[in-house]
């Protein structure tokens, strides 16, 4: 995960270098503001993941995540489709259903204060309506939040029969809907003041999922999973070992994919990139051999 805070001279070799180092995928944040980051510079997601597709050639890219707060699906499935294009197939859209009304994107805009169940009704819509416009050519879509005529996709994606996505899902209602339309189910837990409450919730979570799949009569192979590791109270690029043990719990509660934040110089996600290195170095080759 690059956050999308650094002028592109200064962003440009961190995205080259998790080519070369070895990961298969990179994200950022796709979010007008971010938390205690709201103050200071911040890019946006689309162009800078463009940018990232240039300078790259084999590494999968993807938002962390798009959400209905700040997004239209129909303009939105245009930028995907040449996002998709430029990288040649390597983009993976992570997409959510957006926190409440006290998040920036949420205040900035005026966004309406919705309830939790109006927000997972939102973000079904959402997600149907972009699956819809990205698989269909003149795509008509009439919902309570969403509506489109006619809308068109050509050329359409590179990827068939459309590029992938990675739902975000920590609720039964969009646990169901990442069953639904997901290539891949990704989760930030339930939060927990303890590594050891935080790994029970993920492990809740993970037997939840199991369910989701089992009742939309999917394989529960046949969906990555992803976690994303510094919703943890310990941020897992703190050491060697905290790394370690983060990937050896999620490996055994089934996930196929872990992400974490590049070491930023102060908080959130202080650390230092020396401990990337040797997580590059020592822990990257086994999971590949594995």
């Amino acid at each position: 995960m690059i956050l999308p805070e650094d002028r592109w001279w200064a962003a440009e070799p961190k995205w080259r270098a998790a080519e070369e180092y070895g990961f298969d995928h990179a994200w950022t944040y796709d979010h007008l503001g971010w938390r205690s980051l709201v103050d200071g510079p911040w890019f946006s997601a689309v162009p800078t993941l463009t940018a990232a597709a240039m300078v790259t050639s084999r590494i999968r890219l993807g938002t962390f995540v798009a959400s209905p707060v700040a997004r239209h699906p129909v303009p939105f499935a245009r930028e995907l489709i040449t996002l998709d294009d430029v990288s040649d197939g390597r983009f993976v859209l992570g997409v959510g259903a957006g926190v409440d009304s006290s998040n920036y994107d949420a205040q900035v805009l005026e966004a309406p204060d919705l309830t939790p169940r109006q927000r997972a009704d939102r973000f079904t819509e959402f997600v149907e309506s972009l699956d819809g416009l990205l698989m269909t050519d003149r795509f008509d879509f009439a919902g309570e939040y969403y509506r489109a005529k006619g809308a068109r996709n050509l050329p359409g994606t590179v990827q068939r029969p459309r590029l992938p996505f990675v739902v975000a899902a920590n609720g039964p209602r969009t646990m169901t809907l990442a069953a639904r339309f997901g290539a891949g189910w990704v989760t930030t837990g339930r939060g927990g003041t303890t590594l050891d409450e935080w790994w029970q919730g993920i492990a809740e979570l993970s037997r939840v999922f199991d369910e989701r799949l089992d009742a939309a009569g999917r394989e529960r192979a046949s969906i990555q999973r992803y976690l994303s590791l510094d919703a943890a109270p310990v941020f897992s690029l703190s050491s060697l070992d905290a790394f370690r043990d983060a990937v050896d719990r999620a490996s055994a509660l089934g996930f196929t994919d872990v992400i974490a934040h590049w070491p930023r110089s102060g908080g959130p996600y202080e650390g230092r990139e020396s401990v990337l290195e040797k997580v590059v170095e020592d822990v990257l080759p086994t999971l590949h051999e594995a």
